[in-house]
């Protein structure tokens, strides 16, 4: 491994400004890469974006940045970068680009490319595009932007785990970063290009800066889409919080820790639930025994790959995890002054129609059932008004109904359970 030298620095546009975008613009500033920023909020960015290297504090007391409230972390480092350009135009930031970057809800990933895609240089001979976070099958979606905007010179990658934790302290301007993955997957089309892409944007976001997280490639954007881990786990934790709780608490000190809290409940629904990914993914590996699915794998297994970990149980892999105590359960504060789960974010906006739906079209595909799967599904869509299923099968009518409503196959006209490898 070496890292990236003055002949492999380049023009990256992060596009979004979503957590980990506050800790890529400072790494790939500060490792002397010319760095944009697409974002529909130009003017909540300053120019300089700090990023903190943290880990929890002994102290309990809670710190205050803008008017969220954070639990105090001491920090190891301060990483700083600057944004040569921050626009919410895309003619600003994206021709100049020879990587681009999506750092946002992966519900948001299809409208995003469609934008920036008559933006893309062709007279470059190759442009990265690609996303911290590789849920819900992103080739399918830069697949789908190359056939509309006839591009050519695309490479797509997708890193399958954000590298770190990390968490935005202070909008545009302060990033918390807990710490790296030991290694890292991703999977990169054309294949042939993934060490191209490590010496110029893979080892500037973990290794110069932790001295570890060293990135290794996937056989399959597959891989990453059935096994990445969000949309395990954040269902099953906001679904045991329901079943536990009633996704409801008197007061803000009442609110459990997403991760540190971490108890039976959500940890029996996890086991149910990666159960029955584990089932779609054997009968993928069955359909398509010449791919290896190396990185293809449960819970456990990714956590302990990825972590290096000996967690012996999925409650210990959350209970016992330094990088992950810190984070605390979304809420929102209802209109009698309690808290309750916030059913309108992420873990219910991504991981339900851009995770857990897409596990069940493969599985119903294959015909494997997956009764855990629809229980999660139902109970979220109960919650938002939302149905996805209709007598025990998807409701295709409704799931593609609308542009970006869910990220199953066939939003992409992948009808053939056949074509859904890159």
């Amino acid at each position: 491994m070496s890292l990236s030298s003055n002949e492999n620095k380049c023009t990256v546009t992060v596009v979004g400004g979503g957590n980990s975008a506050h800790v890529l613009i400072p790494f790939l500033s500060a490792s002397g890469h010319k760095v944009n920023l697409l974002t529909r909020k130009p003017k909540n960015w300053q120019k300089v974006i700090t990023c903190e290297l943290q880990r929890p504090s002994k102290k309990k007391e809670m710190i205050t940045y803008g008017n969220v409230n954070h639990p105090s972390a001491e920090v190891i480092q301060t990483v700083k970068g600057s944004c040569e350009k921050i626009s919410s135009d895309p003619a600003d930031v994206i021709p100049d680009a020879d990587v681009i970057v999506l750092c946002m809800p992966v519900h948001q990933y299809r409208a995003a490319l469609n934008r920036m895609a008559p933006y893309i240089n062709r007279s470059k001979k190759e442009v990265f595009v690609g996303t911290v976070y590789g849920q819900a099958g992103f080739n399918w979606m830069v697949h789908e932007v190359e056939r509309n905007y006839r591009l050519e010179n695309v490479v797509t990658f997708a890193i399958g785990l954000i590298p770190w934790i990390c968490r935005t302290m202070k909008y545009g301007e302060l990033g918390a970063n807990y710490g790296t993955k030991v290694m890292n997957v991703a999977a990169v089309t054309p294949r042939n290009r993934f060490d191209r892409l490590k010496e110029i944007f893979f080892d500037d976001i973990t290794v110069r800066w932790h001295g570890m997280g060293e990135f290794y490639q996937a056989c399959s954007f597959l891989s990453l889409t059935l096994s990445v881990d969000n949309q395990i786990i954040h269902p099953c934790r906001c679904y045991g919080l329901w079943k536990r709780y009633g996704g409801k608490w008197a007061t803000e000190d009442e609110i459990p820790f997403f991760y540190k809290d971490f108890d039976d409940v959500s940890a029996e629904c996890m086991m149910r639930l990666d159960a029955d990914y584990s089932k779609v993914r054997d009968a993928v590996r069955k359909a398509f025994p010449e791919r290896k699915f190396n990185f293809m794998l449960d819970y456990l297994t990714l956590e302990r790959v990825t972590h290096n970990s000996k967690h012996a149980n999925i409650k210990d892999s959350f209970k016992n995890s330094q990088q992950l105590a810190l984070i605390k359960t979304p809420t929102v504060k209802l209109d009698d002054g309690t808290y309750g789960l916030n059913t309108d974010g992420r873990f219910f906006t991504d991981d339900i129609p851009y995770g857990v739906l897409i596990a069940r079209w493969v599985g119903q595909e294959f015909g494997v059932e997956t009764p855990f799967i629809d229980e999660i599904i139902e109970w979220a869509g109960s919650l938002r008004g939302e149905h996805f299923l209709r007598d025990g099968k998807i409701d295709l009518e409704y799931c593609l109904r609308d542009i970006g409503k869910t990220g199953i196959p066939p939003a992409y006209g992948i009808t053939d359970v056949q074509q859904i490898l890159d």
